[in-house]
């Protein structure tokens, strides 16, 4: 089992979701977060004063897969996320060592 974190641009959720949900993957945890890569941020300018956005919005996507399941989920993110531009994200692939469903007691694959 493996845990796919990804981080994404918040307008392309939608995409993302769908291309998950085609691909049967049942289950996802979003948070929203802010960060920063190679790009550091940028300049705005509001109300005549020009400021540093350090950090930008991002979104944080958890999701627990089977082994079977990693790279056509990691497939669907890239294909889905991808604009292209600087700032698309990442995708981080992680070991789990135990899930348990909690209501049912269900462990291993089971229990995603």
């Amino acid at each position: 089992m493996k845990l796919v974190t990804a981080i994404i641009k918040p307008f392309k959720m939608d995409d993302v979701r769908s291309a998950l949900s085609e691909i049967g993957v049942q289950g996802i945890t979003v948070t929203e977060v802010k960060g920063f890569g190679r790009q550091r941020g940028h300049t705005e300018l509001y109300r005549g004063a020009e400021y540093v956005v350090d950090f930008l919005p991002k979104l944080k996507l958890e999701i627990a897969v089977g082994d079977d399941q990693v790279d056509s989920t990691i497939e669907a993110i890239t294909n889905s996320a991808n604009t292209g531009k600087i700032g698309d994200g990442k995708i981080f692939v992680s070991d789990l060592e135990q899930v348990i469903r909690i209501r049912t007691g269900e462990t291993g694959e089971d229990a995603i």
